[in-house]
């Protein structure tokens, strides 16, 4: 599962996820990639599970780039507890997807296979998707 090693702080306000993407918006190693089209938060289990998915499907094939890290932790406060008394614990990280961010890229597979892959890793994240290739753009 993907966490960092270190954070400058421990618990991180929550923030505004507006916009479109500014940074990570083209395909910058493979050849296909996935594009978010939608502002999510993106957790540190589903961005392994889609990776996993992929790896399965392309079996010692191509290589995988991921294009997103879980850096903003989300705090979580224990069930049956009262209003007030500070913030939660940390839980979990997330990373902060805008929309035409690349999730993830692709290379050394055929487009088909390539396009199945990236359908399974899309199926295992929040957010809307869509397959890139570098002739498109």
């Amino acid at each position: 599962m993907l966490l960092p090693k270190k954070t400058k702080y421990r618990k991180v306000r929550k923030g505004k996820n507006n916009g479109v993407a500014t940074r990570g918006q083209y395909i910058a190693f493979g050849d296909y990639g996935l594009q978010s089209q939608s502002n999510e938060l993106i957790t540190g289990r589903q961005i392994e599970a889609s990776r996993q998915a992929m790896t399965r499907h392309i079996d010692r094939g191509g290589k995988i780039w991921i294009r997103i890290f879980p850096h903003t932790p989300v705090t979580r406060k224990p069930l049956d507890v009262k209003m007030g008394s500070g913030k939660g614990n940390p839980e979990f990280f997330v990373a902060k997807v805008k929309a035409g961010t690349v999730l993830f890229e692709m290379k050394g597979v055929t487009e088909s296979v390539a396009r199945e892959a990236m359908r399974l890793a899309a199926n295992k994240l929040p957010a809307r998707t869509k397959f890139i290739s570098k002739e498109q753009i």
